[in-house]
């Protein structure tokens, strides 16, 4: 079993102690036994933690059949969901393809993604990205019901019947849903679309290794299986009782401690822009994991060094209430030098010949130095290289870690109550039938 993910807490900055790590011991041992024995609060939401090696053979082999389909019957691939229903794929894709994956040469269809906002006008931009080529859609909902998604379905399903037939459209969309119940569910089968399962144990930021993410992965041409298999090894790793054999413990637990310290912000770093999406991704995870009973670290992200001449100066120099975790990837996966100019008009023939990969790794470097020197703590996510095997691992690294850390700061890191908030609040002034006393009492509100 490959191990390729390695973490470091900053052994040798200065702002933790080995010793502080003991002392939270009895409270990741408690913890431990809360994850593994399912006896703390959102157990019923578990069902990510074995999932890499309990998942359903049987869809998995439709989720393989369903993705060839669709290279086969499509030049573009719209992905309709909102959230952890299109974060994960999305993450994975950009991650181990390109953030410019639409516009590489490839055998795949190209991915475009509707129902993550409100917005007329990427909605309208998605039907010109189609133009005139044939298309599949793979709607992506709990329940059919959450308004983003379900708006942009509606006006996507009336797109594919106009264009295809009913019966036509019926091949080509694609729905993941909850397996027994729900509008979308009854109504998929009753259209005869084919389904794919939201697993009720499972939460949505949870779950891009469930058919949520795996069938767009899987149309991307990515090898899911070695995804799996990585995934599968973390569950392995990361089962340790002990913190100091476990790096998704250890995680876990350095963010606490910095919390203890006054560290309110963390901030994921990449240094390739591959890693954008992979950084939104654990956004929604962390946020809406911890995110609660006014507590929690609030998580940001950077891409250096682009970002260094945008946010550089406030990390460098700014309130002192963040800590950055950098994403590292070790193992080059291109080779590109810097060229030689004979006149040396820049002045960098120093760098002639050297790797560019060379160049970014020593920038990380003189970064760290200074941003631990201006008393910014920095943690190591270390990626041993860029392939499905490791980025595998690193999801459910950061699943358990999230999980192990919102336990530890006494939250559920598996319900979302705030997030229903603005649903209602929306739903009322949108004259939504049921919502009549609280559109009344929210319009005298707006009205003072």
């Amino acid at each position: 079993m490959r191990n390729a993910i390695r973490f470091s807490w900053g052994e040798n900055q200065g702002f933790i102690r080995p010793q502080e790590f003991e002392g939270l011991r009895p409270s990741m041992q408690a913890v431990h036994t809360m994850i593994r024995e399912g006896t703390g609060a959102g157990a019923d939401f578990l069902g990510w933690r074995d999932l890499p090696a309990a998942y359903d053979q049987e869809e998995y082999r439709r989720i393989k059949e369903a993705a060839k389909r669709i290279q086969k019957d499509c030049r573009v691939f719209v992905v309709v969901g909102i959230g952890g229903s299109y974060l994960g794929a999305r993450a994975v894709i950009e991650y181990l393809r390109s953030p410019l994956y639409n516009m590489l040469p490839k055998d795949t269809p190209e991915i475009y993604y509707a129902g993550n906002c409100l917005s007329a006008s990427a909605l309208e931009e998605v039907f010109r990205l189609i133009g005139d080529r044939d298309v599949c859609i793979n709607v992506i909902s709990k329940s059919g019901t959450t308004t983003e998604p379900a708006v942009a379905f509606r006006v996507l399903r009336a797109y594919m019947e106009k264009r295809y037939g009913e019966e036509g459209a019926a091949g080509r969309i694609y729905v993941t849903t909850d397996k027994c119940r729900g509008t979308l569910k009854q109504f998929s089968d009753k259209k005869g679309y084919e389904t794919f399962v939201v697993p009720d144990d499972v939460g949505g930021r949870f779950s891009v290794l469930t058919a949520v993410g795996l069938l767009p992965i899987a149309v991307a041409g990515i090898d899911i299986d070695a995804l799996m298999s990585g995934a599968e090894a973390g569950m392995k790793l990361y089962a340790a009782p002990d913190y100091t054999a476990n790096d998704a413990y250890r995680y876990a637990m350095t963010r606490r401690i910095l919390n203890a310290k006054g560290k309110q912000i963390e901030v994921l770093v990449s240094y390739e822009p591959y890693g954008q999406m992979l950084n939104e991704w654990w956004k929604q995870l962390f946020g809406e994991s911890e995110g609660k009973d006014h507590k929690g670290i609030f998580p940001a992200s950077v891409v250096f060094s682009t970002d260094l001449h945008s946010m550089g100066q406030f990390i460098q120099d700014g309130s002192r209430n963040l800590f950055e975790t950098v994403v590292s990837v070790e193992q080059a996966d291109v080779s590109f030098p810097v060229a030689d100019d004979p006149q040396n008009i820049d002045g960098l023939n120093f760098l002639s010949g050297v790797e560019m990969d060379r160049v970014k790794a020593t920038a990380a470097k003189g970064t760290l130095l200074a941003h631990v020197d201006g008393g910014v703590p920095n943690l190591s996510v270390c990626v041993d290289r860029r392939d499905e095997y490791a980025l595998g691992q690193l999801l459910y690294f950061f699943e358990m870690a999230v999980a192990a850390s919102g336990y530890l700061s006494g939250v559920n890191p598996f319900d979302q109550p705030g997030v229903e908030a603005y649903k209602k609040n929306m739903f009322a002034l949108l004259g939504k039938p049921g919502y009549e006393d609280l559109r009344a009492a929210l319009q005298t509100r707006l009205d003072s």
